[in-house]
């Protein structure tokens, strides 16, 4: 199998194609793949890391209002779609997946006008421009949420899940805990606003420091390396209580996460799939600086069958999120419900079964003549 992947501006979009490129590599040796990308993009960076071939397209997104800049994009987008027809075609594709981001826009439009079977990966609750757009050419359309069914034709909808969740099962979370000084005894909070940080989240943290000293649980605050320097020198005049730990960034999440009790997070898409994979309760704070306000209705999907807490970031303070905090890690009743319905929600075989769509796909079309 001849597998060509796009995806790309956020690690949202790109750690669940990574994801799904590695379970296909442990379920087919024989399967080769081509990841198309932009040079400018995060994944130019982490695709040929793990040693995946990579070529890029030079494409922007759409402005949602009417400009210049939005002329262009039409002209490079049809450059883009010119260019991927040539790596397409030169790489004899077999099937082509999207999974988000401007760039799938020519990559997967591409392959479609060639006959070649094509899937677009939604992970969040409701969908982008690009692949709304994409929706109406494609063969198949993986959702992670039952909710954005309902952008899409239902005859192509299938519900996969987010392939990143398949890669946080069967992490020792002892050994986790051990790795960042974090004691096997007493239950943890781990309190991130993504890689880079959220500073609202930070704030709130940093006036609730004392407070959470007396906690008889531990915490794991997660700055971001944006902000780990500008913390410390705060957490130098209030004092850093010993149930404390602050990294700015952890490079094994997928064991930390194991040996979690409670998250307090953003309401991305990967984040949600690795914590109701996993059965984590979580206190969501959805940033409200994304397209459509997709992180909101993400959480929603938790809120509504019992598995999260959301705390809109305008009502954020330090004394609500401790006292969530409590409410939720100090009432075992509640833990235990919470744990138990955000583990009904997850898909830990999300990878599988996106490449056995895959497979079914070029079984079924992929002797379809190239156009």
């Amino acid at each position: 199998m001849r597998v060509v992947v796009s995806g790309g501006g956020t690690g949202g979009h790109i750690y669940p194609a990574l994801a799904l490129i590695r379970e296909i590599q442990k379920e087919n040796m024989n399967a080769e793949f081509l990841y198309i990308g932009t040079e400018k993009g995060l994944e130019s960076n982490l695709v040929p890391r793990e040693n995946i071939p990579f070529k890029s397209i030079h494409i922007t997104g759409f402005k949602r209002k009417l400009s210049l800049e939005n002329i262009k994009t039409i002209f490079r987008f049809l450059k883009g779609v010119r260019d991927s027809k040539k790596i397409i075609k030169e790489f004899n594709a077999d099937v082509v997946i999207g999974t988000g981001g401007y760039v799938c826009g020519p990559v997967v439009y591409a392959a479609s006008k060639l006959g070649i079977p094509t899937i677009i990966h939604e992970q969040n609750s409701v969908p982008g421009l690009t692949n709304k757009f994409l929706s109406k050419y494609v063969d198949r359309i993986a959702v992670c949420f039952e909710e954005a069914s309902s952008f899409f034709p239902q005859e192509k909808v299938v519900l996969t899940g987010n392939p990143r969740a398949s890669e946080v099962l069967g992490k020792d979370g002892i050994k986790g805990r051990l790795s960042i000084g974090l004691k096997t005894d007493i239950p943890v909070v781990l309190i991130f606003g993504g890689s880079r940080g959220a500073r609202p989240i930070n704030e709130a943290v940093l006036k609730s420091l004392a407070e959470l000293g007396e906690k008889a649980y531990q915490i794991l605050y997660v700055t971001g390396d944006v902000h780990y320097e500008e913390v410390l020198k705060e957490v130098q005049l209030i004092g850093s209580p010993e149930n404390v730990i602050i990294k700015p960034f952890i490079h094994n999440m997928p064991e930390v996460l194991a040996g979690t009790d409670l998250t307090v997070a953003r309401a991305g898409a990967t984040t949600l799939a690795e914590l109701t994979s996993l059965g984590i309760p979580s206190i969501l704070i959805p940033s409200p600086y994304v397209t459509n306000n997709h992180q909101e209705k993400n959480a929603r999907s938790l809120s509504e069958h019992g598995a999260a807490e959301i705390l809109l970031e305008k009502d954020l303070t330090g004394k609500k999120l401790v006292e969530l905090m409590d409410l939720i890690l100090l009432d075992d009743k509640r833990l235990s419900e919470m744990k138990m319905a955000s583990k009904k929600l997850g898909i830990p075989d999300a990878a599988k079964r996106l490449f056995r769509l895959m497979e079914e796909l070029v079984a079924k079309e992929g002797s379809s003549p190239r156009k």
